[in-house]
């Protein structure tokens, strides 16, 4: 129940980046709707001025795409100019992202990030993020759901239950 209240309520105020984490970029290199609407939260968050920098963040999945690079081919195309875009191309799970993220933290000074995810993967990943050194973290859910959701919701209860005792 707490991680899906959790991740229904999003943070209203602005931070000085946001991390959108990767998902599925299918055979023909296009988002998957579930990845797009994750992308376009956070293209939101930037033409509404409530962040300044957008990092994406994914491997290369089953389907042989770059989902960092996508996702940056995406935001580039809806007009994001391509130095607000830091591109993570090794986020193959969110702990590695996060440990990206927190090396980009040094680097860019970043101070507060927003994590960009499906709102079942949001607490679990807020919680990862603060492990790994990021300073002030806060969660936005994408709008999207599926059936699926049902099945993510029961894998990331015991998830974040697990990460939370290791």
């Amino acid at each position: 129940m707490f991680i899906t209240l959790d991740g229904l309520t999003d943070f209203e105020g602005s931070a000085e980046v946001a991390v959108v984490l990767g998902n599925t970029v299918l055979p023909d290199g296009q988002l998957s709707e579930r990845l797009q609407k994750r992308v376009e939260k956070g293209l939101e968050l930037y033409q509404n001025d409530r962040v300044k920098k957008i990092i994406v963040s994914g491997g290369i999945g089953e389907e042989k795409q770059d989902e960092a690079e996508s996702m940056k081919k995406y935001l580039l195309e809806k007009g994001v100019p391509v130095e607000a875009i830091i591109t993570d191309n090794q986020g193959e799970t969110t702990w590695q992202t996060a440990r990206n993220y927190a090396i980009l933290q040094k680097k860019y000074h970043f101070q507060s990030v927003i994590v960009v995810s499906q709102y079942f993967h949001i607490s679990r990943s807020k919680m990862i993020f603060c492990r790994s050194g990021a300073l002030q973290v806060h969660g936005v859910h994408a709008d999207y759901w599926s059936w699926r959701d049902f099945y993510s919701i029961f894998r990331e209860f015991f998830g974040f239950y697990r990460y939370l005792f290791l």
